[in-house]
């Protein structure tokens, strides 16, 4: 959609590290998305969320019956264009503020 921004974060197969579920055990990864409003907050969200990526804080590691995934973190992202936040999409009018807030 013209609309909006997305942002695309690819996690591959990689090994946990110290504070992860079980360090040094391989974990599996996946393509994670993403969607923001194509306004100025949404960009400056954008920027936000970049520089959190940067940091180790959008996603953590999470053991799935016996194995270890990567997962979405504490910050919340608006994973669907429609949904609302019941299902982590739009319309949610609070959602820039509220990420805002986190970030």
């Amino acid at each position: 959609r013209g609309k909006a921004l997305q942002p695309l974060f690819k996690m591959s197969y990689s090994c946990s590290k110290v504070g992860d579920p079980r360090p040094g055990h391989p974990y599996k990864g996946g393509n994670f998305c993403a969607f923001l409003p194509k306004n100025v907050e949404g960009v400056k969200i954008a920027n936000l969320l970049k520089r959190a990526f940067e940091c180790g804080l959008t996603f953590q590691i999470k053991s799935f019956n016996g194995e270890e995934r990567v997962t979405w973190g504490p910050i919340p992202h608006k994973t669907s264009w429609d949904g609302g936040k019941a299902r982590n999409g739009y319309p949610d009018a609070q959602y820039l503020h509220e990420v805002g807030t986190v970030l």
